[in-house]
């Protein structure tokens, strides 16, 4: 299993994670910030667990954010 964690309070709206994968990131209409899809918020950390399909596309997310707030760790 996979566990993807999001910062989402740093998040600049840069639209990178959104770019590379799209199933799991979206752009919220409201702030401008990414939107961790499925994922649960616990003191301003979102997460979520995904299968092992979606591990490529979100370590590449990971690694393009500039601001590296995005943490893709495999259990």
């Amino acid at each position: 299993m996979i566990k993807i964690i999001q910062q989402r309070e740093k998040c600049i709206g840069c639209n990178y994670c959104v770019e590379v994968a799209p199933d799991r990131w979206a752009m919220s209409k409201k702030d401008g910030k990414s939107v961790l899809i499925g994922s649960k918020d616990k003191k301003g950390f979102h997460a979520v667990d995904v299968s092992e399909v979606e591990l490529d596309a979100n370590k590449k997310a990971a690694e393009l954010c500039p601001v590296k707030i995005i943490q893709v760790i495999q259990k």
